[in-house]
């Protein structure tokens, strides 16, 4: 059985949304000019691409990806080895936008990951998202029976 878990998207929130902007802008201008097609693949890429993780239960391997456009999935299948560690890791992200107004738009984004170690503690990759301190245990409870990992 395999899962797929949504993180980020690495233009952050703001550049997301400006990204979608500029794609129904070139959708609307993509049949008088070449500028308009430009415009929705640049808003394309921008407003879709996002990272996620699949998580193989079956073969017990995990795969960070980044989607590009969405639909196109770049990544590495890593196996989970038993001697692997799996814990939680709070996340502190802060995405700050400047207008041409000089007004300054932070956005905070507080969630907790759920990371996975190498034998040596060393991180890995990032396994899931979760809001709350609580979810995240209980998922961590979840992963760390379903591969048989320690906990840290």
């Amino acid at each position: 059985m395999k899962t797929t878990n949504t993180l980020d998207k690495p233009f952050g929130p703001a550049g997301a949304s400006a990204g979608l902007v500029l794609c129904v802008v070139g959708l609307l201008t993509a049949y008088n000019s070449l500028f308009g097609f430009i415009l929705v693949i640049i808003g394309a890429f921008a407003g879709l691409t996002s990272t996620s993780t699949i998580v193989d239960f079956d073969r017990k391997r995990v795969k960070f990806t980044n989607n590009l456009f969405g639909i196109i999935r770049l990544g590495k299948w890593v196996p989970i080895e038993p001697n692997m560690k799996i814990g939680i890791k709070k996340s502190n992200q802060v995405w700050r936008n400047s207008s041409l107004s000089n007004r300054t738009l932070a956005i905070k984004n507080i969630d907790y990951r759920i990371i996975l170690y190498d034998f040596d503690e060393k991180q890995v990759m990032q396994i899931k998202k979760v809001r709350t301190q609580g979810a995240a245990k209980t998922e961590l409870a979840k992963l760390a029976q379903k591969f048989g990992l320690r906990q840290i």
